[in-house]
């Protein structure tokens, strides 16, 4: 009898199934967090290689604007100050040297001028392929591209303080 009571007290539980183990419990909480990080990073490179693929291909059909291109490549006014200078200088170009003397008030040397220029050249190229200036010969000049840019930029700019001066009188 007693062997019988046992029995069926056994048939009688429910057994639960198995809980198993998260991924967090299994390599650890950091491991995972960073598992999930190195996932997050590979998509997110892969839709901006998306993005910059379909923007190379839509190339012909963007019209830039300056502030645009000052967003993306300059950091600061210091970077700001040099593409207007060398705008301003024209397509010749001007050395980095003749550049930080003219820049004297944001104490730059020359070899910081042409690392900003560098650098502003590869983010420009990471976002939309351009170059923002080149270098000819010692000498940096904008490209084509940006001096077109910063021309209809400062055509604007003209002709609005024409019509202004027209208001006037």
């Amino acid at each position: 009898m007693i062997e019988q009571s046992a029995h069926t007290q056994r048939d009688n539980t429910i057994q639960k199934p198995k809980k198993k183990r998260s991924q967090v419990d299994k390599i650890g909480r950091i491991k995972y967090t960073l598992q999930l990080l190195k996932e997050i990073r590979n998509e997110m490179a892969d839709i901006k290689f998306m993005q910059r693929t379909i923007f190379s291909g839509l190339k012909g059909f963007f019209n830039f604007q300056k502030p645009f291109i000052e967003k993306v490549a300059c950091q600061d006014e210091v970077d700001v100050a040099i593409l207007q200078l060398l705008y301003e200088k024209g397509e010749g170009g001007v050395l980095p040297k003749d550049i930080a003397y003219m820049l004297s008030g944001y104490q730059v040397k020359r070899h910081q001028v042409s690392r900003r220029l560098i650098r502003m050249n590869k983010r420009l190229e990471k976002e939309i392929g351009q170059h923002v200036v080149e270098k000819r010969g010692w000498k940096w000049a904008l490209t084509s591209f940006t001096y077109n840019i910063w021309g209809i930029a400062e055509g604007e700019l003209t002709s609005v303080s024409v019509k202004d001066l027209i208001d006037k009188e």
